[in-house]
């Protein structure tokens, strides 16, 4: 997507006149000169020190992670996130008077100074997980390609204030400022609300006017000039938030309406005045987003109808890019679809070659809300609606930027070693949790994993389910059933191009060069890291493969690397264990698999036989019969 051009040099060093002279700023600029640029001005040694701090965004390890954004975002919370030991003792004077209200105040004073160490100990990481979280969603949100509408400079502005800054305050109507110990989350994201405050900052540079919603009143719009001629965030974004309105509750149910299509290129003024003001939550609300979305495609809108029977109320939103579907939003908690729309969106889908993956999101919301009903009224789950919840044989999807957060708040209500035996179909007493427990009548295995485990296991073909730990853990395991149609590279190209998958220059190099079964065939995975093939510091490849023969672990047919990324969602990063191919530049390479936000490709790399590989690094082999 384009990126924004805010040609603004001094706005943060007249913010911010220590900024020029921190220490950050110092190491950017040593490393910008020693790169051959000079930075001299205050300006631009800021400049400097937003390239650096971009090149770390973007920064890749040789997994292909985002290694860099990562290490930046874990030392950005570790010094802004309470610490558990910073937490006021007024806060648990407060908790022990809810306590009392509901009853419970005597359990605690009973209860032994070690206990109610854990109690707080309890609370306390519960409530700092979600002020975590509540962070992490900037720093996620800015790292994404969805905030390339924000200027950088003010990127950094908007996140200076917002770790300062608390939840909104609903009754007080603003974001009161964070003291420390606090144990309240940050401010959210409100996306509409966020546009609507950087448009009119970059308008106000620009000496553009601002355009205001029908319904703002002439006050109101005198407010929020002041705030900006102040550019005062905190202020800005709360009047924001309380102005962009959400739909009227009796207006959700309706599902009349119209959809509306914009076209790639077309004026994004057209698009911004059907949706802001409307409390959807979209970013596109705002001009720079809506302008940057529709230049890399098409964008369609479905409006239901208001009081008046008009087709006025934006309830979904359906991105295109390079004519592909990029993301689908509603106007639920995340951006996630409300209940309401999911037919309306399932007929519209229908015009589009790649509906299928949306039809599951749209399925997967729709039972999750089911299943939220019924934990609400205390009703039982059955054990398809237990997979479903626990993601057992598929995860959950959603139309929003994260995990819908009631999975993880409706497993937390559950009981999981009551709900184990009812998953798998078994006893308590016949799920190990170690190497000694595993017999002829064990069903499932939960612990720790290695080759020695794997060989005891596979010896009972009865044990169908094996965690490192539950649910998150799950131990890659599978039979690989071949696609007979899939026999050359160029069939395989073919059908890696129908799902969208992306064929990297290194893989298409050793595809072109796979042999291919002209038959289906049936291949035993397993996946190992090199750490638990026995090299903790890390190995070789010839040493990996070398030790996988005294393992009774077969190399891969190079045809598994393209079968199993067409056949397997999942997203880790992973190695094909195979005799390697040379590319185009001579270079012995493998499969590797791997996910990230432009789907599941299917890539070549470097394995000479002396390339050192770190200990977690994941390699899958073949089974010995």
């Amino acid at each position: 997507m384009e990126k924004p051009n805010f040609n603004n040099p001094e706005f943060l060093d007249k913010k911010y006149p220590d900024l020029a002279g921190s220490k950050p700023v110092e190491r950017a600029s040593f490393q910008a000169r020693r790169d051959g640029e000079s930075p001299h001005t205050r300006a631009e040694r800021v400049d400097a020190y937003l390239d650096r701090l971009e090149k770390v965004f973007n920064a890749k390890n040789e997994a292909g992670e985002d290694r860099g954004f990562e290490l930046l975002k874990q030392m950005v919370l570790d010094e802004y996130v309470t610490k558990p030991e910073e937490i006021p003792e007024s806060y648990w004077k407060l908790q022990e008077n809810i306590m009392r209200e509901r009853g419970q105040l005597g359990d605690y004073q009973n209860a032994s100074e070690e206990q109610k160490a854990e109690m707080k100990r309890q609370n306390s990481e519960g409530v700092l997980s979600d002020q975590k979280s509540s962070l992490e969603q900037w720093l996620d949100y800015f790292h994404s390609t969805d905030s390339n509408y924000i200027p950088r400079e003010l990127k950094y502005w908007i996140f200076r204030n917002v770790i300062k800054l608390q939840e909104f305050d609903k009754e007080k109507k603003e974001f009161t400022k964070r003291s420390k110990g606090t144990v309240k989350q940050f401010p959210d994201i409100n996306y509409e609300a966020l546009g609507y405050v950087v448009d009119a900052v970059i308008k106000k540079y620009e000496g553009k006017p601002l355009e205001w919603e029908h319904d703002i009143q002439p006050a109101e719009r005198q407010v929020f000039e002041q705030h900006l001629t102040k550019e005062d965030f905190s202020k800005l974004y709360a009047w924001a938030n309380e102005l962009m309105n959400p739909i009227p509750e009796h207006l959700l149910p309706v599902k009349e309406g119209k959809w509306r299509k914009f076209d790639q290129d077309t004026d994004p003024h057209e698009l911004v005045k059907t949706i802001r003001g409307k409390g959807t939550g979209w970013c596109t609300a705002g001009e720079q987003t809506a302008k940057t979305q529709l230049s890399a495609g098409d964008f369609y809108v479905f409006y239901s109808l208001d009081d008046e029977k008009k087709p006025t109320i934006p309830r979904i939103a359906i991105r295109m890019e390079s004519g592909k579907i990029a993301e689908v939003r509603g106007v639920a908690y995340k951006q996630n679809l409300d209940p309401h729309m999911g037919k309306v969106l399932e007929d519209k889908l229908n015009e589009f070659p790649d509906k299928d993956q949306y039809l599951k999101k749209e399925r997967d919301m729709q039972r999750l809300t089911d299943i939220e009903k019924k934990t609400k009224t205390g009703e039982k789950l059955s054990k398809t609606e237990l997979e479903f919840i626990y993601e057992i044989n598929s995860t959950i999807e959603g139309f929003g930027y994260q995990k819908d957060p009631r999975i993880e708040e409706i497993r937390s209500k559950r009981n999981v070693k009551e709900d184990l035996p009812i998953l798998f179909a078994c006893e308590p007493s016949q799920i190990a949790t170690n190497q000694n427990e595993v017999d002829e009548n064990t069903v499932a295995y939960i612990g720790k994993w290695n080759v020695d485990i794997y060989n005891q296991i596979k010896q009972y073909p009865n044990i169908k389910h094996i965690y490192e730990s539950f649910p998150d853990k799950k131990i890659f395991m599978m039979t690989l059933e071949t696609d007979p149609a899939v026999n050359s590279p160029e069939t395989a190209e073919a059908k890696l191009k129908g799902k969208s998958i992306y064929l990297s220059d290194w893989g298409k190099d050793i595809l072109y060069k796979t042999e291919f079964s002209k038959k289906k065939e049936n291949y035993e995975l397993v996946r190992f890291t090199v750490g638990e093939l026995g090299f903790p510091n890390g190995a070789t490849t010839d040493e990996i493969y070398a030790k996988a023969e005294t393992l009774e672990l077969d190399l891969c047919p190079a045809e598994v690397g393209p079968q199993l990324r067409l056949s397997y969602e999942g997203k880790e990063w992973m190695l094909i264990a195979m005799k390697q191919i040379t590319d185009r530049d001579g270079y012995p390479c493998v499969f590797d698999l791997y996910g990230d936000g432009a789907g599941l490709p299917l890539d070549g790399r470097n394995a000479e036989p002396d390339f050192r590989w770190r200990s977690d690094f994941k390699f899958v082999f073949l089974s010995r019969k």
